[in-house]
């Protein structure tokens, strides 16, 4: 007794002593086997007991075998059909595969085990393709749920996002984040810290989708925890870029997330206009726009954050004008921006696009080469800040 033991068999022909040893034969195999004299009747027992596998003549009166094959594919094309021809039957055994049927014997039968062997991969086959049905089932669930969790992930990644545009003591914040998938790993903020003191960073995670969409709503939370240490404890480590960096890189090495993260974080004062800022392995750097249309990236570099437990960032200081603007952008813009380029290239059209579309935020975009609508197709998330100090 074979795997398929117990399975439903349905032969059909009109030669009474083929059908009779066939169903003997079978039955001795362990088929559960019921026979029909000719294709009317076998679609009639076909219909009621339900075969898991039909077994046709080609040649019979009234309805041929090849209605029975074409009306057995219309109730339930999954059953498999093997049809039985002579051997002078070439071409009808060839309109029959053509019309669906899973293999064809040719008579004379002369072992029968050939005919059983033929059942046994047309059931087999059956099962593969049951279970392949199944399995895309639930990888399509798995895929709408995924989507269903994206979608929540999504909104409340956005929910995580600072309003817009933000107008603080004359500096106006605005932002735009395109993600390459349904979560970015891009982020941005920017809240007051004191009266006249504001903080402002981008970050970029490494890789993009929801590994690194979590790392951006962790590293919310530690600088959330900061401003709230500064406001209750005193602790002024929300007032220097340079300790702030160290202190996440030293908590998202510890997290063992596998993931790093760049970042630019700055401090505006904006009675002073004056920004300290410092750079985390963070590309490009910061450009700063003039009143005068001058587009000029402004100095900084460092380790990324999180990839060790200790390092040491540089501070820089940077001077903004009424009138003058400040873009942070993350590197998923040198992605699209002239492909064919070199990186040097690539810096002084990014300057001169920004310089032309007087610092405009879907312009700059779009101009780089960023598509608006078909996000999805950027190889990486694009996201872009900007900081007007206003005349």
């Amino acid at each position: 007794m074979g795997q398929f033991s117990g399975t439903k068999i349905l032969v059909v022909d009109d030669e009474v002593g083929l059908l009779h040893s066939l169903t003997a034969y079978l039955e001795d195999s362990g088929y559960k086997v019921f026979g029909a004299e000719n294709g009317k009747q076998g679609i009639e027992l076909f219909t009621s007991g339900q075969p898991s596998l039909v077994l046709t003549d080609i040649h019979m009166p009234e309805i041929s075998g090849l209605e029975v094959l074409s009306t057995v594919n219309k109730l339930a094309p999954d059953v498999p059909v093997i049809v039985i021809s002579g051997a002078g039957e070439l071409n009808d055994a060839i309109s029959a595969l053509r019309l669906g049927a899973w293999d064809f014997i040719t008579k004379p039968i002369s072992d029968l085990k050939v005919l059983e062997h033929a059942i046994e991969n047309a059931l087999e086959r059956k099962r593969l393709i049951a279970e392949n049905k199944l399995y895309a089932q639930k990888i399509e669930e798995s895929l709408r749920k995924l989507e269903e969790d994206q979608a929540a992930g999504r909104s409340v990644q956005m929910s995580m996002l600072p309003q817009q545009p933000l107008i603080f003591n004359g500096y106006k914040f605005t932002h735009k984040i395109l993600p390459s998938l349904e979560l970015s790993g891009d982020f941005v903020e920017y809240f007051s810290i004191t009266e006249d003191l504001c903080g402002v960073y981008i970050a970029d995670v490494s890789g993009h989708g929801a590994s690194s969409a979590f790392v951006t709503v962790l590293l919310k939370s530690i600088v959330g925890q900061f401003l709230a240490s500064f406001n209750l404890n005193h602790d002024e480590t929300i007032l220097s870029p340079a300790k702030l960096l160290q202190v996440l890189s030293k908590d998202i090495f510890a997290a063992k997330l596998g993931k790093y993260l760049t970042m630019i974080y700055a401090v505006i004062n904006t009675k002073t206009h004056e920004m300290i800022y410092s750079v985390g392995g963070h590309y490009p750097c910061p450009i700063l726009l003039t009143s005068d249309g001058v587009a000029k990236f402004q100095p900084g570099s460092g380790f990324p954050v999180g990839v060790l437990a200790k390092v040491d960032y540089v501070e820089q200081k940077l001077s903004i004008k009424p009138g003058e603007q400040l873009v942070l952008l993350s590197d998923g813009i040198m992605e699209v921006l002239l492909p064919d380029k070199n990186l040097e290239e690539k810096e002084q059209a990014l300057l001169d696009i920004v310089s032309s579309v007087k610092g405009d935020m879907e312009s700059i975009l779009s101009a780089a080469g960023v598509s608006l609508e078909k996000v999805q197709d950027q190889p990486d998330d694009v996201t872009i800040l900007q900081i007007k100090c206003q005349e």
